[in-house]
């Protein structure tokens, strides 16, 4: 049994990642208050593989995780792009014009104003809280009745919570890409005979006129896709940034090729990690 580190508690969608990714009955959840606790647990050999959001696709990158990623040393080695889908959760027994109260992430509140748009009419009150399966959890515990919380379908399993409503966020199509990450040693072993058609990068230019167009151009005649490019300044170094840069391929050496071709272009080159591209899946 493998020790993973997620930030949030059991059930959060931390959790499903790590359910899709790796094998159902054959992980321990490592829950940490904090990605820097994550980071943590690694770090300390609290845990083996840690499970890390990096983007969404409705607010966009988690700019701080780049940061730990790039400071930990850490390898990437995959990928999981999650739906994310909200339930009202409560205790059994619990019934819809019973609620007084909601209990979410800020975010996940958001997500779901347009269904909770009858209760705030209505007067229910909306209450932030640090994350969406610790609000299920609080329920559970305290036996909270008269109140709600939007959390996972994993959530409602957990702490033994009914489902009120199924699938109340508006935009339907909102995903989280997650990254898994652990040491040199497992991501060697790890990506054995797997498919390798995707790479994280972080580069560092010098302050010349046009260089990253240059970076650009060899990767197109490489015919390596840029999937993403997210730029971060240097602390202590004014006008000068870190790119931090997904590429996909089809033909691994032509993109072994391609690094070695943009080397003498940078400062600085880090692969994070050489990777099958991610699947996309569903909480069920």
């Amino acid at each position: 049994m493998i020790k993973i580190a997620m930030q949030g508690v059991r059930g959060a969608f931390h959790e499903i990642a790590i359910r899709k990714y790796f094998n159902h009955d054959d992980y321990e959840a490592v829950p940490c208050a904090s990605f820097n606790e994550l980071f943590d647990a690694l770090r300390f050999q609290r845990a083996s593989y840690g499970m890390v959001a990096i983007e969404n696709s409705i607010v966009g990158s988690i700019l701080p995780n780049y940061t730990l990623l790039r400071e930990s040393g850490l390898r990437i080695l995959g990928e999981v792009y999650l739906r994310i889908e909200q339930h009202l959760l409560a205790l059994p027994g619990q019934k819809t014009e019973d609620i007084k109260k909601v209990y979410s992430h800020p975010m996940a509140l958001q997500q779901c104003r347009e269904f909770l748009t009858p209760f705030r009419r209505n007067g229910v009150q909306l209450v932030d809280s640090e994350d969406t399966a610790l609000s299920a959890r609080w329920i559970s515990e305290g036996n909270m009745k008269g109140v709600a919380a939007i959390a996972s379908r994993l959530a409602a399993k957990l702490y033994h919570l009914d489902i009120l409503a199924e699938g109340i966020e508006t935009n339907k199509m909102n995903y989280t890409r997650f990254l898994v990450v652990s040491d040199d040693e497992n991501y060697k072993s790890h990506l054995a005979g797997k498919k390798i058609d995707k790479a994280s990068l972080c580069f560092i230019l010098p302050h010349q006129q046009g260089r990253l167009s240059e970076v650009l151009s060899v990767l197109s005649f490489y015919k390596i896709n840029l999937s993403k490019i997210q730029s971060l300044p240097i602390v202590g170094q004014e006008w000068e940034y870190l790119f931090y840069v997904d590429v996909d391929f089809s033909d691994f050496e032509k993109y072994r090729q391609s690094l070695d071709a943009i080397r003498p272009l940078l400062s600085e080159l880090t692969v994070f990690g050489e990777y099958e591209k991610g699947e996309k899946f569903y909480e069920n």
